[in-house]
């Protein structure tokens, strides 16, 4: 966001800053400061002859040479992360150029992985406060504080706000979750060329029930157990009431928000506002990229599937949902669609007989104890000590104990003998290779997405994969992976990042103001992606690859805007899609800055 003090015009090559800011206070905006790209005729004009060196480079090498230089000096990935948010509060511009340059190497640097660790030590690293903190400690003042972000209503395309009760793999961290949202913005501009400047980040504060924190004399949030129920709602609903009257014209993002919350919010706001949830649709979205190829590639149909997934939270429902649509857009009716999907998690094969342990969005995927009663059952003496997936734990643990014992995973893959299986587990090593054998020796091409990450979390290695099926399996993971070389074919392996879908996803909502975002817009931009990766020989990637993230979030976005337009939910209708989309991307070149 630039400073009041500052306007900006036209879009892409055609794009001016004026400014009524001088001097130092034009090198201490970091959306207008360029360094020694100021102009001579620039220096002059805004009062900065004699606070830089005298050398002018208006070719942007010499700083992108010094700014790679001091990242590569760091001595940790940590000091990497605070190195490039410390060069983003100095210089916007440099920081996504140098972000571009070097994606492969600096996106999980900049956001996941790397920004857990951030995350967990925020209190001690912190540099300066960017985006908005709401507090529900004082649900009256979300719109001034929002408003303090000092952004007008045609100023604003997108906000990602967290609660950050489920960070990635590390859990509930209040107010350090901002970092998410700055984060997860960093993505949309660097992959997708979303305008930084007009972007929020935001944290909704409803307290933490991480004990670490609440009893750290650092920790900056508030210091309170989580407020559930009424009041949360009461807040969340403050928060959107106050998004869309300040900024009506933009998208608000979900992001990391706990499994007993997190469908309820998006199916409260979905059908009357521009909301996304990449949790649950776009990690649902991209697996379906990944899935469309694998199956084409099987050769098999999508009424011949049969799905186990290990992992019954937001993204393993999410997947579920979308596995789900896509059999039925394929023939399927939605309750046999339905059937054949088989849920996994810490109880074991989800069952009806589970009643209000389940969560709501789990409970069509509930298997009839009738069906299961001859299933064998592994005993499971332990449990873990939280988990908000499974609001019950406790009766849960008790039913459990006094039962004869779960259907484990290996039970079920045995009985079900599926095509595909997938794992959001969190937990590595859970596919074993007598569980791969089983599944590979009823199935001619298994698919196999281990997706838990970072990649310590992984279900199952791709080189374990490829080994235990002989070369036969169909892969793509969460976290990256190498190519993997197997009796003379060499295997890349296809990362189901959700950064390949949703920057597209949000760009093209924006560039089209659609008034939603439909199922058959988030559809499109998993089609977008799976078009992505055209190339079928023996060992080709289910998925394209990061290093094309600006490409395939282009298609991506057009696809969506055209989807908006043809179901009439855009407000915006360009002749040309494809220009559209050119025209409003943001690149990290400087403008030229004016004096007035």
């Amino acid at each position: 966001m630039f400073s009041r003090q500052a306007r900006i015009s036209g879009f892409g090559a055609g794009r001016r800053i004026a400014t009524t800011a001088r001097g130092y206070d034009v090198l201490r905006d970091p959306a207008l400061n360029k360094g020694t790209a100021f102009t001579r005729q620039e220096r002059a004009a805004l009062g900065l002859n004699g606070l830089l060196p005298p050398a002018v480079t208006t070719d942007m090498e010499p700083q992108l040479a010094r700014a790679y230089r001091a990242y590569r000096a760091a001595p940790t990935d940590l000091a990497k992360h605070i190195y490039m948010w410390r060069l983003h509060d100095d210089n916007v511009t440099l920081f996504y150029a140098l972000l571009q340059r070097h994606m492969m190497d600096m996106l999980p640097v900049v956001y996941d992985p790397v920004v857990g660790e951030a995350i967990e030590n925020y209190s001690e690293v912190m540099t300066r406060p960017r985006g908005v903190f709401l507090s529900i400690d004082d649900p009256d003042s979300v719109e001034e504080r929002l408003a303090a972000f000092g952004a007008g209503a045609d100023d604003i395309d997108l906000l990602v706000a967290s609660d950050a009760e489920e960070i990635l793999g590390i859990g509930d961290w209040g107010s350090n979750g901002i970092d998410i949202s700055i984060g997860k913005l960093a993505v949309y501009t660097a992959a997708a060329g979303v305008d930084p400047h007009r972007v929020v980040p935001v944290i909704l504060d409803v307290g933490t029930d991480n004990e670490k924190l609440l009893n750290d004399p650092l920790y900056i949030g508030y210091r309170h157990s989580r407020v559930r129920g009424d009041a949360y709602d009461a807040f969340i609903d403050a928060y959107v009431t106050a998004a869309r009257k300040l900024f009506p014209k933009a998208m608000l993002h979900w992001e990391d928000f706990g499994s007993t919350n997190v469908r309820r919010i998006l199916d409260r706001y979905r059908n009357t506002v521009p909301t996304f949830n990449d949790d649950v649709q776009g990690t649902g979205a991209i697996v379906l990229g990944a899935l469309i190829n694998a199956v084409e590639r099987s050769g098999a149909s999508w009424a011949d599937q049969r799905v186990v997934i290990l992992g019954a939270g937001t993204a393993g429902v999410g997947i579920a949902d979308q596995i789900r649509d896509q059999m039925v857009r394929h023939g399927v009716g939605r309750q046999d669609a339905v059937r054949r999907i088989w849920l996994v998690d810490l109880p074991g094969l989800l069952t009806d007989g589970m009643g209000d342990d389940l969560l709501d969005f789990q409970r069509d995927y509930a298997r009839p104890e009738a069906e299961i009663a001859q299933y064998p059952r592994t005993p499971c003496e332990t449990l873990p000590a939280t988990e908000t997936r499974w609001p019950a734990m406790a009766g849960l643990r008790a039913k459990i104990a006094s039962a004869p014992g779960i259907i484990d995973l290996a039970t079920v893959v045995k009985a079900v003998h599926p095509t595909i299986l997938i794992g959001t587990s969190t937990t590595p090593h859970l596919f074993t290779e007598a569980i791969v054998r089983d599944m590979a020796s009823h199935v001619e091409r298994p698919i196999i997405l281990p997706l838990s990450n970072p990649t310590q979390l992984h279900e199952a290695t791709p080189m374990q994969l490829i080994e235990w099926t002989d070369g036969k399996v169909l892969v793509a993971t969460g976290a990256p992976f190498d190519d993997v070389e197997h009796k003379g074919v060499t295997y890349t392996i296809g990362q189901a990042n959700n950064a390949a879908l949703y920057p597209g996803l949000g760009f093209g909502t924006i560039v089209s103001r659609a008034t939603t975002v439909s199922d058959a817009m988030i559809f499109a931009a998993a089609q977008a992606v799976a078009g992505q990766a055209t190339d079928t020989a023996p060992g080709a990637a289910l998925l394209p690859s990061n290093e094309d993230l600006r490409e395939t979030s282009s298609v991506v976005a057009v696809q969506v805007a055209r989807k908006a337009i043809e179901q009439g939910l855009a407000q915006e209708k360009p002749d040309n899609v494809v220009e559209a989309v050119r025209e409003r991307q943001w690149w990290p070149v400087y403008n030229p800055v004016e004096a007035v």
